[in-house]
């Protein structure tokens, strides 16, 4: 009964694709929007189609993933991509170029382009390629995941008198993607070439001697998910920094040709690659749409983006007194983006210079290379503070982020850990306990999102300070568990994966079913980012069946129906797609008078649940509860511009619910709301 979790993923990136094709949308930011959901895609045959062949591969007839459903999500992922190159090619590149903005190919440019981009080939990029001919002694080179490369037919000999037909071109990653003509030969329009067109134009000069035939440029994408036996290694942070040297040549998933490449070339490369007929993907225009992005980054025209956005300092967070002072008094929420999250900084910042604050501890899970945040960790440890970092090597495409931070913490006396064998630390804490008298308290942060400032100023989080005894007292415990590996002890306030969190959600589920069935209120509405989870989705079926009203607000993938004929009428689920990333996840419980209210780190799916360490905990304070039900929830029920609605068949349909023509959107009224005035 349940929807297929791949082709949810693929339906989301259709929706953010919807982003692209609005014409009210900003034109550098429709791009941008292209490139997100090829980024996207990028990950989506790394990881979910790497898992399709790899049981292919297997031969395994119970195999979750049957041949039938990889041909479904290769033609589904098939129609997506066309609709991408469809969108660049006939109206992102056509207004574009009405805005004086141009990416011209070899036949668009004049005799002074021309020429300019024969000196750029001859001195910037020929140096760094390396063509090689394919004979017995020069096999099929290496080739790098999502890396851009020529395939040249040739005719003539070679230096030896040999015939050797197929040669192969690397192009370096240093080499940028999208290059800008000076304004000198550009003329009155900001003009671009693409490294491919630079490329494809001298392919001649890379074979002096021989003559170019048919060629395509291309692009391999290849299974990128790292293995490691965490119970067999003796070191896992080396073990990981090896996996990292060979993922990048993982089992090919997909292989991108231009759409004019012969049948003979692609058939050679699927044949090197050893990939089936329907992992061919023929594209009109770039091989990899992700790099567009740098197009963005140099076109200097403010009227083609979104307006900026300040985010102001909480109000709740008073910058001329200490903020362990004003958390004694109260605990503080933070709305991010649309309040900054300088204030979490902040926090740390003080505890770090207070002469009273004798530890730290904080989970790492994504940080980025550059972090403000683990750098003020380091300030920690230098002015002999206690620092215990818990991080997460195993972060999905940000492993040697974290295993660079790991090894600056320890080198200069930080105690780094690295969770529980077999988990991931997802969880988002950090704990400051200090010393007061003759006692130490401590103070926390919990959020439902990362420690990291450049993507905290693009999703939605909600970040949580407070100094609730018992609460801080969980981050406490959990913090020991995840350093000692000690039994996990009874907590207060804290939901813990994978010990109990599970289990919690589908009590408090049931515990509202029966208040439905007493004839009592009984209301659940809950956001996060994915649903996947069986029991969980099995949970609310049943629970909707008991008469429960539930709102499911899911920005991604979704196995649960909605509003089918006596299985989930009572069940709503809509997605909202918006110029920030929904990222925060707000459970919420209602029956007879009571309410509760939970935030998380998890989404309610099942390797959150039982492969990594999450956390939920309780918003206890009735104005800062409400606070969240009003700007997570409510509003987000009454968005008109930017949501989409699960229909009975699977599908989803855009929200088109105006009020005297006007439309509401809950990310543009909380940007109001909260934008600095200052700014």
């Amino acid at each position: 009964m349940f929807l297929e979790r791949d082709a949810s993923i693929l339906a989301f990136n259709e929706r953010v694709l919807d982003w692209a094709v609005r014409s009210e949308v900003p034109l550098l930011e429709r791009l941008r929007y292209l490139t997100i959901v090829s980024s996207n895609l990028d990950e989506f045959f790394e990881v979910r189609m790497a898992l399709h062949l790899r049981a292919q591969a297997h031969e395994d007839a119970r195999a979750l993933y049957s041949m039938h459903s990889y041909k479904a999500l290769s033609e589904h992922a098939h129609r997506l991509v066309d609709r991408q190159y469809e969108l660049y090619n006939e109206q992102l590149m056509p207004a574009f170029k009405k805005e004086g903005i141009v990416l011209l190919s070899h036949s668009e440019r004049n005799a002074a382009q021309t020429k300019w981009v024969k000196q750029y080939f001859e001195h910037e990029v020929k140096p760094l390629l390396v063509p090689v001919g394919l004979d017995p002694s020069h096999p099929f080179p290496l080739v790098a995941n999502k890396s851009l490369n020529f395939i040249v037919r040739l005719s003539g000999a070679d230096a030896f008198g040999r015939e050797n037909e197929i040669a192969i071109v690397k192009v370096p990653r240093v080499l940028p993607r999208i290059i800008k003509l000076p304004a000198n030969v550009a003329g009155k329009r900001i003009a671009f070439v693409a490294l491919s067109s630079v490329i494809r134009a001298h392919l001649k000069d890379l074979f002096p001697g021989r003559t170019v035939g048919q060629f395509s440029q291309f692009r391999v994408t290849r299974d990128s998910e790292l293995s490691v036996d965490e119970e067999d290694v003796q070191n896992l942070r080396t073990a990981l920094r090896q996996g990292l040297e060979h993922r990048q040549f993982g089992q090919a998933i997909r292989l991108e040709v231009s759409s004019g490449c012969s049948q003979e070339l692609y058939h050679f490369l699927l044949k090197q690659f050893q990939l089936p007929e329907s992992a061919l993907y023929r594209v009109h225009g770039p091989v990899n749409l992700v790099r567009l992005s740098q197009m963005i980054d140099l076109v200097n025209v403010p009227k083609l983006l979104f307006p900026p956005y300040a985010a102001s300092f909480p109000k709740a967070y008073s910058s001329t007194e200490s903020i362990f002072t004003q958390l004694k008094k109260r605990d503080i929420l933070i709305h991010q983006p649309y309040e900054s999250f300088s204030a979490v900084l902040a926090f740390l910042k003080e505890a770090v210079n207070d002469p009273d604050v004798l530890a730290i501890k904080q989970t790492i899970y994504r940080t980025g290379s550059d972090s403000e945040l683990m750098d003020l960790l380091r300030e920690a440890v230098r002015r002999g503070k206690e620092v215990t970092a818990v991080v997460e090597l195993k972060a999905r495409f940000d492993e040697e982020a974290n295993i660079n931070w790991s090894e600056r913490l320890e080198s200069i006396g930080a105690q780094v850990v690295y969770g529980v064998v077999g988990l991931k630390t997802h969880a988002k804490m950090l704990l400051v306990t200090r010393k007061e008298g003759r006692q130490l308290v401590r103070y926390a942060h919990l959020s439902t999102g990362n420690y990291n400032a450049k993507t905290a100023k693009l999703y939605t989080d909600i970040s949580h300070l407070t100094a609730n005894v018992k609460l801080t007292a969980d981050v406490e415990q959990v913090f020991v568990h995840m350093s000692s590996q000690s039994p996990m002890p009874h907590l207060h306030h804290l939901w813990v994966a994978p010990f109990y969190l599970h289990d919690k959600i589908v009590s408090s589920i049931a515990d509202v079913a029966n208040a439905a069935k007493r004839g009592d209120y009984a209301r659940i509405v809950i956001k996060m980012n994915s649903l996947t989870d069986d029991r969980l989705a099995k949970a609310l079926v049943q629970a909707g069946q008991a008469g429960v009203k539930i709102d499911v607000i899911v920005r991604g993938a979704c196995i649960l129906p909605a509003q089918v004929p006596g299985v989930t009428d009572n069940i709503k689920i809509r997605s909202i797609i918006g110029r920030f990333l929904e990222h925060s996840r707000v459970f919420y419980f209602a029956k007879g008078q009571e309410e509760v209210l939970y935030l998380s780190s998890a989404d309610w799916m099942n390797r959150n649940m039982m492969r990594r360490i999450e956390i939920a905990w309780p918003i206890e304070d009735p104005e800062l509860r409400q606070r969240v039900i009003d700007e997570c929830l409510l509003a987000y029920e009454y968005d008109t511009q930017d949501a989409w609605q699960l229909n009975s068949t699977g599908h989803y349909n855009k929200v088109s619910d105006k009020h005297e023509g006007v439309t509401h959107s809950a990310q543009n009224a909380l940007m109001v709301k909260y934008r600095d005035k200052k700014q």
